[in-house]
């Protein structure tokens, strides 16, 4: 079965420290965030991206993240893989579940998505999940 989870997450912390280069222009930097999502996922985020900035402030990233929470009242956890570009205003990305990362009432679920972050605190997403046989459906 298929659901689609939408809603937002707000940007609980953020900790963004100098991997390589400088402090403006090119550089390499590592960022630790935790999240709060509400509607489809009701939960928690915790994600590790490390962001390939550009001379004009734009940035590639790419990370790995543990969310945790509750999909259609089923309470689990799962990884998610992501990956996306900052355009010096807002932050879009793709996510994808880690196969076999599943856990509790999400165990065997698949699914991809995306978000769009907005330069501050509250972004948007929206991921479609599917959920494996012997679970029964996440809607």
């Amino acid at each position: 079965m298929m659901t689609t989870a939408t809603g937002e997450f707000e940007i609980a912390n953020w900790d963004e420290q100098l991997v390589q280069g400088e402090a403006k222009g090119q550089r390499l930097t590592r960022a630790d965030v935790t999240q709060r999502f509400s509607g489809g996922i009701d939960g928690e985020g915790h994600v590790i991206w490390l962001m390939a900035y550009r001379d004009d402030g734009t940035a590639r990233f790419v990370g790995m993240q543990h969310v945790e929470g509750t999909i259609s009242g089923r309470r689990g956890s799962a990884m998610f893989e992501t990956e996306g570009d900052f355009d010096g205003s807002q932050a879009k990305g793709t996510w994808r579940v880690v196969e076999g990362s599943g856990a509790e009432g999400w165990d065997g679920i698949r699914g991809e998505g995306g978000f769009n972050a907005p330069h501050g605190s509250t972004a948007t997403y929206s991921v479609v999940i599917v959920d494996s046989p012997q679970n029964g459906a996440l809607d």
